[in-house]
Formats: C-alpha cells, structure tokens, sequence
C-alpha cells in the first residue's frame, strides 16, 4: 500500500506524496532558527535555550569538533541521557559531516567496548557522570577523543578529555566548510539482531528528513503553531523513536522540546503540571503508569492533545484509560530501527482502529508476504511477514554485508514481523517471528494472550513467551505484575482466559512478579524472561 488516493478518505489532510528538500539533516534545524530565533526550542529543569541560541551552539560543536580532529565521515560516539548537550552534539556532529553513532547510556563497559570498535569511533561525547566508563574501554578501543559533558559528576580528567563547555565557549560559530550531501550516513542506529550481535542500521541524511517530514505532514490535522507546540521527551534519544518522533519533528515544526532524562513517575507527573505539553510520544508501559498513579488528574493532564505509542502493541484497556483520564488521543504507529523509524500509523483526525499500526505513511510501501519464501503477496486477513519499502528506509547494517542481504530484498525491507492487513489497508502486528510460540504444532501469537490478559481486572502488566516443553515442544507461561490492591491467583487467570483463548492458547503456568525487565523505552523485554527460563532449566 502506497500514497494513492484511498489515503485522503482515512487520513483527511495528509498528502499522498510528499516533496522532501535535498538537504542535510541539520538544515531543517537551521530553517527553524532562522525564521523562529526568540522561540523556546529546549526547557531542562533550570535550562532554557531559544532556538537561535540553540543553532549558535550546534555551530561551534560543528567548529569544536573540526578542531579536535574529527574529519567528515569519522564516526562520533554520543553516550548521553536527554539533556540539551545531546541535542547539540548531535547536530553539531552531522554539521561536522562526521556520524552520530548512538550509544545506549545505561551500556556496561563490555557493550560499550563493543559498539565502539564496530563503530570505529575515535571520539566520543560522554556524561560525566559516566566518564569513568570510557576510560575503562580506552585501550581496548579506538578512542583517541573524550568530550565530557557536565551532569553533576565529579570525575577527575585524563589527559584524553575536554569539557564540552570549554569547548562551545572557545569554538566560533563558525562551522568547517564541509559539504554533506543527502545521502551520506548521518546516524548509525544500532539495533539487536537475531545472532544477539547488535548491529548499526545505517540512516542517510535524507532518510531522516523523509522520515521527520511525513510524519510533521501526519500530525498537521491537530497541530498547533510554531511556538505553541511542547513536546515531552521522555522516550530516549539515542533511540530511533526518541530522535525522529521527539526531537527531530519538535525542531523542525517550531516546538518546545521539555527533555526529562529518566522515567520517575513523580517527577513526570510534576514536569506535566508545571510545563503543560501537549504532545506526549511514549510506550503502552508508561500510559499504563500514568493510568495508574494516585491523582493523576491533579497534574494538568488535559493539556495533552496527542499522544504517538509504539515500540510495542498497546493493549485497548490503555488506550481506553488513558483517553478518559487526559481527553488525548493516542495514535498506535509502527516502526523499526531501519526504517528511521516510522513506517505506519493511525491516522491523526481520520479513520483508527484500535489494535491497528494503521496506514503506511505518505510515499511508504507495506505487504504481507508469505513466511516460507518471502515473495508471494498475502490477501487481506491472512498472516505473514510485513515488509516495507519507502525513503526511510535504511541502506543497510554497518560492516554487516550478510546482514544486509538478509534484511534488504529487492528493494524491500523484510521487518522480521508478523502482520496482517485488512479490507482497509490498515495493518495488524501478530508478533516477532522469533517470538511465536508453537505448541504441539499450534501456533500461538504472546499477543493475542497478552490481550486476553490485560481485561482482566486486577492485571497491571502482562508478558506471554514459549518456554521448552518435553512432551508439546513448548508451552505458553504467562508472566504478571498485579495493580497495586488487586489479587488473583494463577488459576483464576487460567480459568480467565480458558473462557476467552482456544485450549492450546491458555497459559500452563502463570508467574506473578513485582515488575518486568524493560527496555529503554519501556518495551517489556520478552528475551529476558526466556533467557531466565533457559537457565532455570539449565
């Protein structure tokens, strides 16, 4: 399904095909400042930067850089929480010409030492707070360059660092004269694979643009002026999700861009009360939070419009929730890593479906494909693997040339997803590939039990994954978190969904837990929980 004119009849105002500006990344930034100067384009806590204060600083990161020694193309490892210096770092590296190789900031030093070396970086920009890291990994890496920001740490330097301020006070605002073109890799965006490798999807410079604009098209039904527009960025980052959804569409459309660096619940509540946003991009878990806490609607929740949940299904009892309690609307979208990431979703002031990832976006291409040999295209209401094709599309895994072929086929991008798509061309997440359960040749969807799961009353948070079985090859466990004052015991919820799932489909097991590893992001992390299983077993 493409930009054809069904399009307008479920997405009113959006435009089939888009025109993208053949320009870097950070022109879209320099457009903004430029028109907008006096408008506030960061809120941290204390900190507050307008946009033309913002661009002075993105220029001198650009001339400091130049001056250590990063050349265009050298990769710049960026090892920090959300804070403003994220912000300019990153757009300062792309002005630089260089790569913004993202770093999880939560890394231990093993997966640190990793992503560097693939990477080749031999700068990085790092917290303080998380300095000592780096200098763990320095002989061991490529590391010749260490830009610390200042986060309250206390960390002494080596002969190796320089303080970001420092820097941005010498620097002129006077970038190098580089040119960087379009289609040059602007962010290497590193992802898990199914080796346990990670891998760095590799993003153009006009892969971020396509991406950023559509989805700036998308939300222009509801969307408020340049300078009314706050968006809370509590999503990380340094993940796809976080750098297209939250920062790179808030700085192109003129927003305020409110960046809070972890989840605590409290302080959320607060920041929502006190900074009144109105854009509020997050994952099912924090809705689901949010849901939850004591007077939550003390907190100035109406001034949220709208909401974007991906990174994992959003279960309907959320949805529902959440809506009653803001007066917002959440729009489910999907994405991945090598797509920059966005390739579909609900649409804004049209036609949603519930449980739906909804449309493609503007120039975006989606079928469902068969499992087997990944060529022969499935009708509506048939389950196979999604794959995509459009502008955000990655063109390919860094120094992962197998990998590559794997995942990029014809021009298409194989998603590892299972997916069917109705009458309307709205498409429907099933689960990972790898994530499906077979149960005595049945095959079981963790979703569609995790559904199941969520009606039940007294369930806060629920994750469903296959564990070995002897006699049935793998059988169906449930793993549950209770909401605060609930009880229920592990037979009561088989009983539950036994009137509600097919036999084969009810959990054998049910373990209750207090929470559920996630990541980043708030997705629950089903790997995990099976990994667990293995060493129990083990």
């Amino acid at each position: 399904m493409s930009g054809r004119p069904w399009l307008r009849h479920y997405a009113p105002g959006v435009r089939a095909e888009l025109e993208y500006p053949e320009v870097p990344l950070h022109r879209l930034l320099e457009e903004t400042a430029t028109r907008y100067p006096e408008l506030p384009a960061i809120r941290f806590y204390g900190w507050r930067l307008r946009y033309g204060e913002l661009w002075h600083q993105v220029r001198a990161m650009a001339r400091a850089l130049a001056d250590l020694g990063v050349q265009p193309g050298n990769r710049v490892a960026l090892m920090l929480p959300n804070c403003p210096q994220y912000v300019i770092a990153y757009y300062g590296t792309l002005m630089a010409g260089a790569v913004v190789a993202q770093v999880n900031p939560l890394y231990t030093e093993r997966e640190l030492q990793y992503l560097v070396t693939n990477a080749g970086a031999e700068t990085i920009v790092v917290a303080d707070l998380l300095y000592p890291k780096v200098q763990a990994v320095l002989e061991s890496t490529p590391l010749r360059r260490v830009v610390v920001a200042s986060l309250g740490g206390s960390a002494e330097l080596g002969p190796e660092a320089r303080r970001l301020e420092a820097l941005l006070a010498a620097a002129p605002p006077e970038p190098p004269a580089v040119e960087v073109r379009p289609g040059d890799v602007a962010v290497l965006q590193y992802t898990g694979g199914t080796t346990g490798v990670s891998k760095g999807a590799m993003l153009t410079h006009a892969n971020l643009v396509a991406n950023a604009i559509a989805l700036h098209e998308w939300v222009k039904p509801v969307a408020l002026g340049p300078g009314e527009e706050r968006v809370l960025a509590i999503l990380p980052l340094f993940h796809s999700y976080g750098m297209t959804v939250c920062m790179n569409q808030a700085l192109i459309r003129g927003a305020e861009l409110i960046l809070l660096p972890r989840l605590d619940l409290q302080e959320l509540m607060e920041t929502i009360r006190e900074t009144r946003p109105t854009s509020f991009p997050g994952v099912p878990t924090l809705y689901a939070a949010v849901n939850q806490f004591p007077d939550a609607d003390k907190y100035g929740l109406s001034s949220i419009r709208l909401c974007n949940s991906g990174a994992a299904p959003l279960p309907l009892e959320i949805l529902q929730a959440f809506e009653a309690r803001t007066g917002a609307q959440i729009v489910e979208g999907y994405g991945l890593s090598e797509a920059s990431p966005v390739t579909h979703s609900n649409p804004v002031g049209g036609l949603r479906k519930p449980g739906s990832i909804g449309i493609p976006l503007p120039d975006t291409d989606a079928e469902i494909v068969d499992v087997e040999t990944g060529t022969r295209v499935l009708p509506p209401g048939e389950i196979g693997e999604l794959r995509v094709r459009g502008p955000q599309v990655m063109v390919g895994y860094w120094q992962m040339p197998e990998e590559t072929r794997n995942a990029l086929r014809d021009g298409w991008l194989y998603t590892g997803d299972l997916a069917w798509m109705d009458e309307d061309g709205y498409f429907y997440i099933v689960d990972r590939k790898k994530d499906m359960i077979i149960v005595s040749g049945f095959n079981v969807y963790p979703r569609e039990v995790e559904e199941v799961l969520y009606e039940h009353p007294a369930v806060a948070e629920a994750c469903v994954a296959g564990v070995p079985d002897p006699y049935q090859g793998e059988r169906v466990k449930a793993y549950v978190v209770l909401k605060p004052g609930h009880h229920v015991t592990g037979e009561e919820l088989q009983a539950y969904c036994r009137q509600r799932l097919a036999g084969y489909k009810v959990p054998r097991e049910v373990e209750f837990r207090s929470s559920l590893p996630k990541s980043n992001v708030g997705k629950v992390l089903r790997r995990l929980l099976v990994e667990e299983e293995r060493r129990r077993g083990a």
